[in-house]
Parts: structure tokens; C-alpha cells; sequence
């Protein structure tokens, strides 16, 4: 019987109510049981929802699976008494919705932000439903065949087209699961038991480096690689290492000295080669630092190790800022002192210790020139900030005092500049 005929045979002699009754069954079943157990998990965050359970009860990757575990049951069971098309066609379809879903939620969680991901999942959801249709239909055993009859020659060893798809799927694949493990390790052990974040960073990159190196040889095992072949390979990449990626494996290790060392952690404040500016993460290849303003700096890990980094933050996280002002000649010293330290200490984010300090700097032609001194301990939310604030505030203070500014002769225009010049020549 041709498998077209085998087919239409099937559809016609299906209890096709009966199966589309036991179909919605399960479903409805599945989206209880999935309800229940996220009113029983309380809510989920919302910027990074659960893999399985998701932000709704349908969301998540947990849904399909067990919708697909119920309606291959039900298959099971209904096959013994009359032929089964609908159902068989929903538990490919489940099966590849499961693979789909699990896959894009890993990715989406792991990288939010990442059009290469979005690209990898149209492909998983292409290939996953492609090989639905084809099993549902039962075509798939023939485009197996056919793909294991196209040979391709690597050196002198013949490799079947179908091979390589199914060596570049299962290793896809664990990837995926390891990613989606090692999140699930970051979760529950490693966050609750390292309140360091440098630590937990060295911790989190030598679990993940590791499950990917089990990762790829159980994979490439599965697909029939002899693991013995890898040490040649092995030492030509300790080759490429020690020559043609010595700056990656430098400021690879550089990354991990520098966690493990905790000379410089994250959220200190620090200045490299004339940057200035808090440390927000510390990758395997380089570290990201953000100034005041905004800007990020990228500074590789090996500059760390061999050039002069200075960490401002270290014991004392205060930060030292002061302002400049002139004003009379013929104004009341002990006011003017007053009026500054008030305006410095109206602020919320200025240190009471050390207190803020006055000092008469200099007498210069147009006046008395003061200086204000005071601390914060919050650089990162901004400098310029509070030192309009209190500049504002000495302002308003020194205004309402009637203490004088002077201000600044205006220069003569550059004709009689130039004009007295000559006569005095002339």
C-alpha cells in the first residue's frame, strides 16, 4: 500500500470525533493542571520569567510537554480499538512545539537581547515543524533515507549528509540544556551561597565552561565521534593558543586572576588610563567601565594585570568634590563662611564626616576668592548633580544675604585694542 493510500485510509476509518473529544480533553486537562501550579508557585518575575512555567499558563515550555504526555497516552489507548489519524498528527505537532518552546525560552532567558538568538529560533521552529508535518504525513523515514544515501568526503572519511544534521542538532541542542542548567545552578546554589559578586562570577564562568566541555562530548559521542581523534585536535588548538589566539587566552586568564585576586570587584570605582568610572561587569575577555555620565569604557582584562590601575573605591568609598566663588572685597568673611557650609549641608547627599569645609583661597582683582569643600559617597548616581545643587544653593544664599558679585570687567573691542596698541607704538 503507497503511503499516500495508507494515509487516506487512516483519515477515512478514524474516529475523528472521538479523537478530537479526547484531543480537547487533554488540552483543557493540561491548562488546569498549568494554572493550578502557577497559583501554587505564586508570580514569577517578569523581566526574567521561568523557563517551564512562563508569565501565563499557556507561556511556558512546561504546557506542551505535558499536553503531549497526556495525548500520547490517550493514543495509546484508543489505537487498541480503531484506527488513530488526529491524534498522532497532534502528538508531532506537541512534540515539536515542546522542542520549540524549550529551546526559545532558554535562548530569549540567557540572551534578552540578541537578534543572532531571534535568527536561531526561526530556524529551530523551521526544522522542528518541517519534521512534524513529515512524521505526521509519514514521510519522514524516506527523507531519512534519502539523507543518509548523500555521502560527503571529510579527508578520507565518507559522511552521510544525514550525520551532519544530526550531529549539529544534538550538539545545538545541549547546548541549549546546558545553558538552560547552568542558569538553574546559578539560581539555587550558587546565588544564595556567594554573596560575593566577583566570586560568584568566577564561579558561575568555571561551571558554565564546564558543562559546555561535557556538553560537547556527550554530543559528540551520540552521533558516533571516536573521542580518541580529539587529542590531535586538542593539541592543535593549544598551538593555535600559544600563537594566533595569544590575546584571547591572555585576557581570558587575566579575567579569572582578576576575580579570583578580588584586587578590583564589581562596583568599585577605578581609573584606567584617564577613565574614570565604576565597574559594572567583568567578562572573560574584558571588563566594562561606566563613567558618571553614562559613557562605558571596555578595557581588556590583561590591561588590568599589566598596566597601573588605580581603585578609588577601596576602604572608603567617600568622594571629595568643591566649588569656587568670588565675591566683594568689602564682604563679611564670617558670613560668606557661613552662608557656603549651610548650602553644602542642605544637601542630602553631602557628608556630615568629614564635615564640609571653607577656606579663603586667594585675593584676586575682582575680590575674595572662597573654596567649598565636601564629600559624597555615591559617585555613581552622579556628580555634576549635586554640585549644582549646592552651587544653586549658595547662590540663593549669598543673594538673599545682599552679599555682592563682582562681575568681570568686559574687554574692549579687538579695533581699540588694536587702535591703542599703535598709538602707544606710534
Amino acid at each position: 500500500m503507497d503511503i499516500f493510500d495508507k494515509l487516506l485510509h487512516d483519515f477515512q476509518s478514524s474516529s475523528a470525533w472521538l479523537e478530537f473529544s479526547v484531543l480537547i480533553g487533554c488540552l483543557l486537562l493540561a491548562y488546569a493542571a498549568m494554572r493550578g501550579l502557577q497559583a501554587h508557585m505564586g508570580p514569577w518575575d517578569e523581566a526574567r520569567p521561568s523557563v517551564w512555567i512562563g508569565r501565563h499558563a499557556m507561556d511556558g515550555a512546561l504546557f506542551p510537554l505535558l499536553a503531549l504526555a497526556l495525548v500520547f497516552t490517550g493514543q495509546e489507548i484508543l489505537v487498541r480499538f480503531s484506527p488513530v489519524f488526529w491524534l498522532r498528527v497532534a502528538v508531532s505537532l506537541l512534540v515539536s512545539l515542546s522542542v520549540i518552546r524549550f529551546v526559545a525560552r532558554v535562548l530569549s532567558r540567557t540572551f534578552p537581547d540578541s537578534t543572532v538568538v531571534r535568527l536561531i529560533e526561526r530556524i529551530v521552529s523551521w526544522l522542528a515543524w518541517g519534521a512534524a508535518v513529515l512524521h505526521s504525513i509519514g514521510l519522514l523515514p524516506q527523507v531519512l533515507d534519502e539523507l543518509q544515501a548523500l555521502q560527503l568526503s571529510i579527508g578520507k572519511t565518507p559522511v552521510s549528509l544525514l550525520n551532519l544534521i544530526e550531529g549539529t542538532l544534538s550538539a545545538g541542542l545541549m547546548m541549549v540544556a546546558v545553558l538552560w542548567l547552568s542558569t538553574l545552578l546559578e539560581q539555587k546554589l550558587i546565588n544564595p551561597w556567594v554573596s560575593d559578586l566577583s566570586m560568584r562570577k568566577v564561579a558561575m564562568n568555571l561551571m558554565r565552561s564546564l558543562l559546555i566541555l561535557v556538553g560537547l562530548l556527550v554530543s559528540l559521542s551520540m552521533v558516533g565521534v571516536d573521542l580518541t581523534a580529539l587529542s590531535v585536535m586538542g593539541g592543535a588548538l593549544g598551538v593555535g593558543l600559544g600563537f594566533g589566539m595569544q590575546k584571547i587566552a591572555s585576557n581570558y586568564v587575566s579575567g579569572f586572576l582578576v576575580l579570583i585576586e578580588r584586587a578590583l570587584r564589581i562596583g568599585d570605582n577605578v581609573r584606567v588610563d584617564g577613565f574614570e568610572g565604576r565597574i559594572t561587569d567583568i567578562r572573560t575577555r574584558y571588563t566594562v567601565i561606566r563613567a558618571s555620565n553614562g559613557r562605558e569604557s571596555i578595557v581588556p582584562n590583561e590591561s588590568l594585570i599589566t598596566q597601573r590601575v588605580e581603585n578609588l573605591t577601596g576602604f572608603d568609598s567617600r568622594f571629595g568634590l568643591s566649588t569656587t566663588i568670588v565675591v566683594g572685597m568689602d564682604s563679611d568673611v564670617d558670613q560668606v563662611r557661613s552662608i557656603l557650609l549651610a548650602a553644602a549641608s542642605s544637601q542630602p547627599r553631602v557628608l556630615d564626616t568629614p564635615a564640609p569645609s571653607v577656606n579663603l583661597v586667594d585675593f584676586v582683582e575682582h575680590g575674595l576668592q572662597f573654596s567649598l569643600g565636601y564629600y559624597i559617597n555615591d559617585p555613581h548616581n552622579g556628580q555634576a548633580n549635586v554640585r549644582s545643587d549646592v552651587n544653586l544653593a549658595v547662590l540663593r544664599g549669598l543673594r538673599e544675604a545682599g552679599i555682592s558679585l563682582p562681575t568681570p570687567r568686559p574687554m574692549a573691542p579687538i579695533a581699540e585694542r588694536v587702535g591703542s596698541v599703535s598709538e602707544k607704538k606710534g
